[in-house]
């Protein structure tokens, strides 16, 4: 019942990790090739909110929710692209793969749907955190099992506003990846391969606003692609410590991506211009807080505080703006 009144998606509740999927109107079943899995999980679980931090942006070509309920991932595994569409239908959620990864992303399904997270721990120490558990009780941590698909877009979206990053994630995956395998819905693609990123040209980083030194990151990062996604075994203190010996790559980036891939719990994001302001504006009333009073004010959360940063942004309570949205740059336009 309390999942029926929770509040609408707001900008802030949608960087908390939150896609509506509509409810679901009957249709014609896609064609099936390859394999299907169903998945019961132990207690609530709402797509929306569990794969919601795996969207970047509301035209990202590796995600898409669909008006028949469904939500569809584009991904490329260690053994090739696939395409993924999950579908929750009362107390079971459908699992349909296509392309040469399917079988992985079929394996990995209940870890995507948070099968390896357990909620049960968590002890809310303050009333707007335990309300905005009671109102989302199917929120869920996922684990993806791929480091590099969440890295990339992570340090697209450094130092530039989310539009920016979105943008550029769009622009990059749509004309160097390839189509999403099966019967996506259309449009969808899977991300390049790594090779294929070091060998895009340096304007084409110019025209999608993305600038010399993020660029040059992520070419790093696709050099040692393979050591990254070893990182996936590792636990995610340990992940970020092989991320961050990458120049260009710090805390912030390294949090950003383990929450996915590894579905760290206390991965608190720091580093970040708005997070601390929220966090302090909603625990304490303090709205110029820095990483030092988050920190602080999350300690009770220890192993648990990037959940709870999560419940706080979903919250939607967030400080009263002072000053007007940061202009968005094009770099592609100079």
């Amino acid at each position: 019942m309390a999942g029926r009144f929770a509040p609408k998606p707001t900008r802030t509740t949608v960087r908390g990790g939150h896609v509506a999927v509509p409810a679901g109107v009957p249709r014609q079943a896609a064609p099936v090739v390859g394999r299907v899995r169903t998945h019961v999980p132990d207690g609530p679980l709402d797509l929306g909110l569990v794969l919601g931090p795996l969207r970047r942006g509301p035209g990202d070509p590796t995600f898409r929710a669909t008006p028949d309920g469904s939500v569809w991932r584009a991904s490329r595994t260690p053994v090739g692209p696939g395409t993924l569409r999950v579908s929750a239908r009362g107390g079971e959620v459908r699992g349909e793969a296509w392309g040469p990864g399917a079988e992985w992303l079929l394996d990995r399904l209940p870890e995507m749907l948070g099968a390896a997270d357990d909620p049960s721990v968590f002890a809310p120490r303050h009333r707007i955190v335990a309300l905005a558990r009671h109102r989302r009780p199917g929120l869920r941590l996922t684990r993806t099992g791929l480091v590099l698909e969440s890295l990339i877009p992570s340090v697209l979206e450094q130092k530039v506003t989310t539009d920016e990053a979105y943008r550029a994630w769009r622009l990059l995956v749509r004309k160097f990846g390839e189509p999403a395998p099966g019967p996506a819905p259309e449009r969808m693609s899977v991300m390049p391969a790594p090779r294929t990123w070091a060998l895009i040209p340096s304007w084409e980083w110019h025209r999608a606003g993305v600038d010399n030194k993020r660029a040059s990151t992520i070419l790093r990062a696709v050099q040692v692609a393979a050591r990254l996604e070893e990182a996936v075994r590792m636990d995610a203190a340990a992940a970020q410590a092989r991320l961050e010996v990458l120049p260009g790559i710090g805390p912030w980036t390294s949090a950003e991506t383990v929450q996915r891939s590894h579905g760290a719990a206390d991965a608190v994001t720091v580093g970040d211009l708005h997070l601390p302001g929220i966090v302090g504006f909603a625990l304490a009333g303090d709205r110029d807080a820095d990483d030092a009073v988050m920190l602080e004010l999350l300690e009770p959360y220890a192993g648990q505080r990037h959940r709870a940063a999560r419940l706080i942004l979903l919250s939607g309570r967030v400080p009263p703006r002072r000053a007007p949205r940061m202009p968005r740059g094009d770099i592609g336009r100079l």
